[in-house]
């Protein structure tokens, strides 16, 4: 165990130190919840109130292996359209459909 004396403030542990058992936060909990339940494990890009979805919430799934890209939006090249992994699913405390 470090020392908490010894600790930087701000500074984070190497990835190599992280826990394996990474939990979501209350908000990547929410909008991971609610791909469960779409064609695909379609992942939203807006909120219930039709906000944007934070792209640091999208990104810090994606780097967790959540949630990964879909597809490109020729339309809208700067949303990033997601879907849920099976890790992802298991994140949330629901059973992966086959296949995903």
């Amino acid at each position: 165990m470090t020392d908490p004396s010894t600790r930087v403030p701000g500074r984070r542990r190497p990835a190599a130190a992280a826990s394996t058992a990474l939990q979501p936060t209350d908000a990547q909990r929410r909008w991971l919840l609610r791909g469960v339940d779409q064609p695909g494990g379609k992942l939203p890009l807006f909120d219930p109130q039709g906000r944007t979805v934070p792209k640091a919430t999208i990104r810090s799934c994606l780097d967790a292996g959540w949630a990964a890209p879909w597809f490109a939006n020729p339309t809208k090249p700067d949303w990033l359209v997601c879907r849920l992994t099976a890790e992802g699913y298991r994140a949330v405390g629901k059973e992966p459909p086959t296949g995903a």
